[in-house]
């Protein structure tokens, strides 16, 4: 499992003491505005990932407002713009049944009953109405909600366990 996960992407900056905009990743952007401190990925193979703390986090409508640590200018903050920033992955609370889904991205999907491996889990795309797994399959991509009629199980250490309704995976 990775150390470092991906949890927003910086869109813009506010005002002119250096404020930055963020895209959050994140279950919701109240998670990112509550972090302590960010890391940005390393600039060369060789380096490390870069701490950097964070003074003030809010959330606006749908982003988050981050004041960082030796940002303050508006010219500072204009070049992360399009930056991906990380959090340490012992920084994010998780509660528990609950999985990042970096973690469950490349996971085999399972049939519950039968065994039978459908495919591995591509993408998770959030909705309002609630996630919906992305599964690469044989014959292409398939859709499910990730809900618990579907979803009986996950184990990080095999794949995720369902028991699809007729059509979600194209039938033999």
């Amino acid at each position: 499992m990775r150390q470092f996960i991906e949890i927003g992407k910086i869109i813009n900056t506010h005002g002119v003491k250096g404020a930055i905009k963020v895209e959050p990743w994140c279950d919701s952007p109240s998670v990112l505005s509550k972090m302590k401190r960010v890391y940005f990925a390393p600039k060369n193979s060789g380096d490390g990932f870069k701490e950097t703390a964070v003074l003030s986090g809010s959330v606006q409508k749908d982003k988050v407002l981050l004041t960082l640590d030796g940002i303050d200018t508006v010219d500072a903050a204009i070049a992360l713009k399009n930056t991906v920033i990380y959090a340490n992955r012992e920084d994010i609370p998780i509660k528990e049944g609950s999985f990042l889904i970096a973690d469950l991205i490349g996971l085999d999907v399972i049939d519950a009953n039968s065994g039978r491996v459908y495919g591995k889990l591509t993408d998770v795309i959030q909705g309002g109405s609630g996630d919906i797994y992305d599964i690469k399959t044989e014959n292409g991509s398939a859709l499910m909600p990730a809900v618990k009629e579907f979803v009986k199980e996950i184990k990080l250490d095999s794949g995720i366990y369902v028991t699809p309704i007729k059509g979600i995976f194209d039938e033999d």
